[in-house]
């Protein structure tokens, strides 16, 4: 299928999906990338969360009884920092968004030294600790992305004993591997990988893996080192979705690959970004209308949430549950749980389809791109741009009937959203956030096309031809 325009593209699906539209998406309420639309169905489940539902992955290569669904630590709430400097978390929202994962039946918590500006680790630890030990899993990961010699390393993964108030890792994860080079220069040559097999002989790591972010070379290296008996890994950590699982839109490597190799090896994978960073919950309105004339009373997260769990070598599926209603909607979809059959599988495959009809940039708010050194807010540009698309509000030209109202949708909402000193034209191409980001991003050159087009909408050139010399 071409892309197409958007508002064309509506057009095209007739009165009866547009009436869906419009009498079943009332309401509002968060969706899981932490922005509001109104999307909550009427009559959407509001009966009780059992706490004795859970669906639960053991392997005997493990021993352990995982929930399949893993709450991702990377998303947590956080507040204005007192002092005036920047964000903190907000640590009594996490208690109590751990306690009540914990009550209904998740016990995999997965966090990373460098998560939420270096500040989850110790907002699990606080929230975790209160509980008794071997209630739940902690994942945790070497982050050494900027810094790699060998105590630096060392220095991290001890760090985060502290900073999680343990004795013992259950699932500890080389972290974002993204090239065969950066594997060695992180955890080969400098000896990082032999310490930590040797702290899992001691007992300080149960299970040892990585997660993978990159080309596939890397990918196939490290499973060579196991089919060599050069190392060993309990569990891999992959990108998985239905729009990831053929033609990813930002994975390097299709999911369909990635997983098949492993379940070769029957290693346990651990699902990253189910929802691509809130895409698939923040969709345009007609696939809203798509998926809820199949399933009014679910959320359209449930289906990506019940795509990642449907494969049987599926350890647990990582969520970044910012809000209550993200925890809550979610355990509804894991406590007796549905696997897809082969018809929902097409069904969504053909919706993946749908999707990709849209232009956006394959961000998924993850900010490891962050902080940038000349202060641009990478993310926010990104995901402003995304939603625009999304609701189909980019204007093609100044000719387009529409043209007014798009161009001041788009620009009254990019100032909300990104402070002035913090957008598009303040970056320089320094190219210093193209390495960190997992979704391999040329990030530059898409902050310098949004730039471009915004300064069009201001001068009201937008595809106009350019005026003879």
């Amino acid at each position: 299928m071409k892309e197409i325009n958007r508002r064309a593209f509506l057009k095209t699906l007739g009165a009866s999906t547009a009436a869906v539209a419009s009498t079943s998406l009332v309401g509002c309420m968060p969706n899981q990338d932490g922005t509001v639309n109104a999307i909550a169905p009427e009559g959407t489940e509001t009966s009780p969360i059992p706490t004795d539902k859970m669906e639960y992955r053991t392997f005997p290569s493990l021993g352990d009884k995982v929930s399949l669904l893993g709450y991702g630590c990377m998303r947590f709430p956080m507040i204005d920092n007192p002092n005036g400097e920047g964000q903190i978390v907000d640590q009594e929202a996490v208690n109590r968004l751990v306690d009540y994962a914990l009550e209904h039946g998740v016990n995999y918590f997965d966090t990373a030294p460098v998560y939420l500006q270096g500040q989850s680790e110790a907002a699990v630890g606080t929230a975790l600790s209160r509980h008794p030990r071997d209630s739940y899993f902690v994942a945790t990961k070497v982050s050494n992305m900027r810094a790699f010699d060998l105590k630096t390393s060392q220095d991290m993964y001890h760090n985060s004993f502290k900073n999680l108030k343990v004795d013992y890792i259950d699932y500890l994860l080389m972290h974002n591997l993204g090239s065969v080079e950066a594997l060695k220069n992180r955890f080969l040559d400098n000896g990082m990988l032999a310490y930590l097999q040797n702290e899992k002989k001691a007992g300080k790591i149960r299970h040892l893996g990585w997660s993978f972010h990159g080309d596939v070379a890397v990918f196939d290296y490290l499973l060579k080192m196991m089919d060599d008996g050069e190392a060993h890994w309990d569990f891999v950590q992959i990108q998985h979705n239905y729009i990831d699982w053929v033609t990813p839109m930002g994975a390097a490597v299709p999911s369909n690959y990635l997983y098949g190799e492993l379940a070769k090896r029957n290693i346990p994978v651990v699902i990253m970004e189910p929802l691509l960073g809130g895409r698939l919950s923040n969709l345009p309105d007609h696939i809203v209308a798509r998926l809820k004339q199949r399933e009014p009373e679910k959320s359209v997260a449930s289906w990506a949430f019940r795509y990642a769990g449907t494969m049987p070598m599926i350890l647990t599926a990582l969520s970044g549950m910012t809000y209550m209603e993200h925890l809550q909607d979610n355990l509804r979809t894991f406590q007796n749980f549905r696997p897809l059959n082969e018809e929902e599988i097409t069904f969504l495959y053909d919706t993946a389809t749908l999707i990709k009809q849209y232009p956006t940039v394959p961000c998924n708010d993850c900010k490891y791109c962050m902080p940038c050194p000349y202060g641009v807010d990478i993310p926010a540009i990104l995901l402003h741009y995304n939603k625009c698309v999304n609701q189909g509000n980019i204007a093609e030209s100044t000719q387009d009937p529409e043209y007014r109202r798009l161009r001041q949708v788009y620009l009254v909402g990019y100032d909300r959203s990104v402070p002035k000193l913090r957008q598009a034209d303040h970056c320089i191409g320094c190219n210093t956030c193209v390495p960190e980001c997992p979704q391999r991003i040329r990030i530059p050159d898409q902050l310098r096309k949004i730039n471009e087009y915004v300064e069009a909408l201001k001068q009201d050139t937008l595809g106009q031809a350019p005026k003879e010399a």
